[in-house]
């Protein structure tokens, strides 16, 4: 049996609960993990990243298969789903570990980030200019089991009910919504 091709996507746009929760509804991906990019401490804790000192964003690790759904898409669906013009924020949640990141894992994907972000910034589709850092993945480290399908294992809690329902209902009739399984 021949295994399918498949790519990573590590993505930090505020809250990891909120893009698990829409990533994981995507045709063409196969997994999305919970977890830790782009700071100082090896094996930080959630308690360490939110103290703000570590260094590290909150990130979802995506795995994709670029046959079904391209890198272009996934981060057509991550300028969507947050706010790339606000330093160190995304809404309610304050704090560099909140920043809007894409930490690429080759070359390519460092170029189609950059080009995609002239073409947004070309389009002026916000009125502040973007403020996501490109930078590569160095490490990433997943984020504690209960991190892991939030929304999935916790729809009742508030967080879940009051901020990321509405964002996913937002991406459902979004022209995004094409990626959605069915």
């Amino acid at each position: 049996m021949i295994t399918p091709i498949t790519e990573t996507a590590t993505l930090g746009g505020g809250c990891f609960w909120c893009l698990e929760a829409i990533y994981d509804r995507l045709k063409g991906v196969e997994d999305v993990v919970s977890g830790y990019a782009g700071g100082h401490v090896v094996n930080p804790t959630y308690h360490q990243v939110c103290d703000g000192t570590t260094g590290h964003a909150e990130v979802v690790q995506i795995r994709f298969n670029p046959q079904v759904i391209t890198f272009d898409d996934v981060l057509d669906v991550f300028f969507s789903i947050h706010d790339p013009t606000t330093l160190n924020r995304q809404g309610a949640d304050v704090g560099p570990q909140y920043r809007s990141a894409i930490f690429y894992h080759s070359p390519e994907q460092q170029a189609a980030a950059q080009q995609k972000i002239r073409a947004l910034e070309a389009q002026r589709l916000w009125p502040d200019p973007i403020v996501t850092e490109v930078t590569p993945l160095d490490v990433f480290y997943p984020a504690e089991d209960y991190h892991q399908e939030y929304y999935e294992n916790n729809p009742n809690q508030s967080y879940c009910r009051f901020v990321i329902a509405p964002k996913v209902a937002k991406f459902r009739s979004s022209t995004l919504a094409r990626l959605l399984r069915s």
